[in-house]
């Protein structure tokens, strides 16, 4: 069976690029035909090694060009950019003939249902519905985000399988006759859990606004001032950096935080946490939680739209946490700095919670949805 996977990208440390890579991989050594249509790769190495049997094409669109513009000159060029997208899709789909072509969500999502190629197309989100309202943005991007809110549900039902990572995000998409729940599988780290005893809390993820570091920051000033020997350390890249690194100088936290790169060696990270923090203002699944899960993570999270709720139970394997709520978020993590038991039971509940996210089982349910519409 031949399968497309429609991207912006594999460059970035994300989990949704960590998410295609583990899936591709896993189909291609069962004997499925893989290929990874990019629009913005623009000659750049995937961040997570691809199987080499897997065919990555990159047509070149460049979206990111566009991303500096003011919002009119946007609106003037994203046209001409969803032309050629859409023209070069079709060409190299009517010559690979496959059988599914899934969208995760990139710019093709507008058009790719629309293709008459006769392959089933299926699209997948990673982020919650409402997303884009979490943006918080103001005046035209404001009224942008709403009618590309509305927009979203008018596209999902035009693909033949929608496919969301969370229950909870299933729920607020409505009754859909499309939608199907199927959520990430965690990383095969091969790894021993983590002793739990370095002084060491860790987060991970991109340096922008969705990750809301600026909030956990804020929160490890209070957790500092009263355990100043442990450290916080952020791994990630982005546009954020220079302003992290002002509010760490102005909160006098210089030693305290630290900002590391986005690494490939993220089970040596995990095998040097004691615990796990996730101050994101919106998720799909956060690929951190099940990874840090799996190393025996207790974790200490914002109960934001989606993911957290379904991977956390609060007081079992970690706190949930208000969304945005700093002082509750500084709370959990200095109970559990103080409570080494506490991390210690959080984390073998942990251990025990992530068995129902591994690859062959999580991979089943795509194989099944697979080969029950080629079968049709």
């Amino acid at each position: 069976m031949k399968i497309v996977y429609c991207i912006n990208g594999t460059f970035n440390s994300g989990g949704m690029e960590r998410v295609l890579a583990n899936k591709a991989n896993f189909l291609a050594e069962h004997g499925y035909e893989i290929y990874i249509v990019t629009s913005d790769q623009m000659n750049r190495m995937p961040f997570y090694p691809l199987d080499d049997r897997i065919q990555q094409i990159d047509l070149n669109i460049n979206y990111q060009k566009n991303n500096n513009q003011s919002f009119i000159n946007k609106l003037k060029l994203y046209p001409a950019k969803q032309k050629k997208h859409r023209q070069a899709l079709e060409a190299l789909l009517d010559r690979i003939k496959p059988d599914i072509t899934i969208s995760m969500y990139g710019n093709e999502v507008s058009f790719l249902w629309k293709i008459k190629d006769r392959s089933r197309k299926f699209l997948e989100i990673h982020f919650s519905r409402y997303k884009r309202l979490l943006y918080q943005r103001k005046g035209l991007f404001r009224l942008a985000d709403l009618w590309l809110t509305y927009v979203d549900y008018q596209l999902v039902k035009r693909y033949e399988k929608f496919i969301v990572l969370t229950a909870e995000d299933c729920a607020d998409w409505g009754s859909l006759p499309n939608i199907v729940v199927i959520p990430n599988a965690v990383t095969a780290l091969n790894t021993v859990p983590s002793l739990l005893n370095s002084k060491s809390v860790s987060a991970i993820g991109r340096y922008d606004f969705q990750k809301g570091f600026d909030l956990l920051i804020y929160a490890w000033e209070k957790v500092a001032s009263t355990f100043p020997d442990w450290v916080l350390t952020i791994y990630g890249d982005g546009e954020l950096k220079t302003a992290y690194e002002a509010q760490i100088e102005a909160l006098n936290l210089k030693g305290k935080i630290k900002l590391m790169p986005a690494t490939k060696e993220i089970s040596k990270v995990y095998q040097n946490t004691s615990i796990l923090a996730l101050s994101s203002r919106y998720e799909g699944l956060p690929m951190v939680l099940l990874e840090g899960m799996s190393v025996g993570l207790p974790i200490v999270a914002f109960a934001c739209k989606c993911g957290p709720r379904d991977l956390i139970e609060h007081g079992k394997n970690g706190f949930l946490v208000k969304p945005g709520d700093i002082d509750q978020l500084a709370e959990n993590i200095r109970l559990l700095i103080n409570n080494e038991a506490l991390r210690t039971a959080m984390g073998n509940e942990a251990l025990h919670k992530v068995k129902n996210y591994q690859p062959d089982y999580i991979m089943n349910k795509w194989i099944k949805l697979f080969e029950s519409k080629a079968n049709d």
